[in-house]
């Protein structure tokens, strides 16, 4: 059997009508750049992440780019985040002239450790960082209560990297009450992807800005028109971050699938740790499950407020399905042997990367290392069948009896 690591011909032989009839309309409008398309769909996505304003741009990378250009962030600057990523968390710090600082990661969800991120910051006596950037890895969010808490102890803006979690819920605590938020409605600002693999994704490349701040978004807008205010007159120094219309109007019709989708990816992901203990891979110690981390608080929530209540549905919604594994790159050569897909995010952590060049500081995060030569992401796309999974899990049993 070939079990890919994802298959969009499935979602596109239900959606092939509408997302014609979508770009046929673009065409037929003649509106190339911007438009009612482009605006439309931020509305969309501002009102499904309860923000009061979203800005689509180029690109995820762009999203975060344009961000932290929008705070001003450049030479002599620092920003802290994660070490264990997809490159565009550091590669945007770098393009700006300032430099990443990194805070290890929590063993569990492989996202940013808050206690880390403390003893960063308290080691910043010059206050050289001016950015908080935590990443949402694999669909579920970083601790946002402990986060934002920090932010708040040293004034720091935070903007959220969510490019693996659109719509993916986070408890917020405030000592008194827990409100279920989605991911990037939290900071002063959060950032997608709407890369073709992404839950949500385009055609082609795509992204967004969220944020409730009205006048950090009005920034955006003009730094992705090369900084003109109004046409033809620049104040500052932009670019050209703009989202295609045509991409808008294919998202804006998936847009209203997403939430099958996430529910699609969450029974998936229960199917195989069903499967995974049944075949006796976790009491036997081959490899560890995904954990959701916030499943418990959103049984609670449902608990105080009701079955109707759905707050905390989408507590983890799957963009990955990451195991930890024994003998990881040889698991990953015997799976492809067998036609089954699978790919490792990420090989090495960001510190590590050459790009870095000798002069920045040889440091070590033993956590985001670790998961970086243990982690293994098996195909978890809605149209994944049963008997596909149950022949993924089979085979990894097989290799582990070996």
């Amino acid at each position: 059997m070939k079990v890919p690591l994802l298959d969009l011909k499935q979602q596109l032989s239900y959606l092939r009508k509408d997302m014609l009839e979508a770009v046929t309309r673009v065409i037929d409008s003649m509106i190339c750049i911007q438009g009612p398309e482009v605006s439309g769909f931020e509305k969309e996505v501002a009102a499904y992440c309860g923000v009061a304003n979203g800005v689509g741009v180029s690109s995820g990378t762009d999203a975060l780019l344009v961000s932290l250009m929008a705070l001003g962030i450049g030479p002599g600057d620092q920003v802290l985040t994660t070490p264990y990523s997809f490159f565009a968390t550091m590669g945007v710090v770098l393009r700006l002239g300032a430099t990443p600082v990194f805070a290890d990661i929590d063993p569990v969800s492989f996202n940013i450790n808050p206690k880390a991120m403390e003893e960063a910051l308290a080691c910043d006596y010059d206050r050289k960082i001016k950015a908080i950037l935590p990443v949402h890895l694999y669909g579920q969010c970083a601790d946002m209560s402990a986060i934002m808490k920090l932010a708040g102890q040293y004034n720091l803006p935070v903007i959220e990297d969510a490019a693996q979690a659109i719509g993916a819920e986070y408890p917020m605590d405030d000592g008194v009450n827990v409100t279920w938020r989605k991911a990037g409605a939290m900071g002063l600002a959060g950032c997608f992807s709407f890369f073709p693999s992404k839950n949500l994704g385009g055609i082609g490349d795509g992204g967004m800005v969220v944020s409730d701040n009205t006048d950090f978004a009005d920034k955006i807008r003009i730094l992705l028109n090369h900084g003109a205010s109004p046409k033809y007159y620049h104040g500052q120094v932009g670019g050209n971050f703009r989202l295609d219309p045509i991409q808008a109007a294919v998202l804006s019709v998936k847009l209203k699938f997403l939430e099958q989708w996430h529910q699609a990816r969450r029974e998936n992901a229960d199917r195989y740790n069903k499967l995974f203990v049944e075949a006796g891979l976790v009491q036997n110690n081959f490899l560890v499950l995904p954990q959701a981390m916030y499943l418990a608080k959103k049984e609670a929530s449902q608990q105080l407020k009701g079955s109707l209540n759905n707050a905390g549905e989408n507590f983890h919604i799957y963009n990955q399905y990451v195991l930890r594994v024994k003998s990881r790159d040889a698991l990953v050569t015997w799976l492809r042997s067998q036609d089954i897909g699978c790919e490792i995010y990420y090989p090495l952590a960001l510190h590590q990367q050459k790009c870095l060049g000798p002069d920045f500081p040889v440091l070590s995060f033993p956590e985001a290392e670790r998961a970086a030569a243990e982690t293994i992401a098996l195909p978890i796309f809605p149209e994944l069948s049963a008997d596909m999974q149950a022949y993924v899990v089979e085979k990894i049993a097989e290799f582990y009896r070996q």
